[in-house]
């Protein structure tokens, strides 16, 4: 450490500055991996529940599905009347600095149908509704495993990085300070020492 820093008043002053900008970043660091973790469990519980929901989801609009086909005979030819749903948009949100997706679909006026009503029944409807629960279960959940993976890599990150600080940089700033502190006592009591045989010697030669 003697050979990488001189023992001076001013690079004392610029390792304690040094080691008080580096816990300053730590405790950011912690705060932040804290608030991301808390963020990340709270959409892993939403996450649980909507894949304990959506395979029934799917399942009850399958089955809807098959009821059309019996009441109506196959529904594929009607089914191609029904425009492609594009209305899925995404925009971003903001967690300590981490952009996660928002994703949102069109919302359909209650009673609304984008077909003729003269050619379905209701059976063919109620179809039509389980698979648009099923399409917002499955917006949703992909809007929330895409923001877990992302705070996942995020937390991974600030982690190395409040490592870092913590066991790195921190006890480095440190003993360069107390390297210098003791070196500047040291040469102070020397200074108080020679300072105290000159005025020794002063007196002597004035008696």
């Amino acid at each position: 450490m003697a050979e990488q820093i001189f023992p001076t008043k001013g690079n004392l002053i610029k390792m304690k500055r040094s080691l008080k900008q580096a816990q300053l970043g730590y405790e950011l660091m912690d705060r932040k991996r804290n608030i991301l973790i808390r963020e990340m469990v709270n959409l892993t519980d939403e996450a649980k529940r909507l894949r304990s929901t959506i395979d029934e989801t799917y399942t009850a609009a399958y089955k809807a599905l098959q009821r059309a086909n019996i009441s109506m005979g196959v529904v594929s030819e009607i089914s191609k009347t029904i425009p492609v749903d594009d209305s899925i948009e995404m925009s971003v949100r903001s967690v300590m600095g981490v952009e996660l997706p928002r994703l949102s679909a069109g919302q359909r006026r209650e009673g609304e149908f984008p077909y003729g009503m003269m050619r379905t029944n209701s059976s063919f409807d109620d179809a039509y509704l389980c698979f648009n629960r099923a399409k917002d279960i499955t917006v949703r959940l992909a809007e929330i495993e895409n923001s877990i993976y992302r705070l996942a890599v995020s937390i991974k990150r600030t982690q190395k990085r409040a490592n870092a600080l913590k066991n790195i940089m921190i006890p480095k700033f440190r003993g360069y300070v107390s390297y210098i502190s003791n070196a500047l006592e040291e040469k102070e009591r020397e200074e108080f020492s020679r300072q105290k045989v000159i005025k020794k010697a002063k007196l002597k030669k004035e008696q």
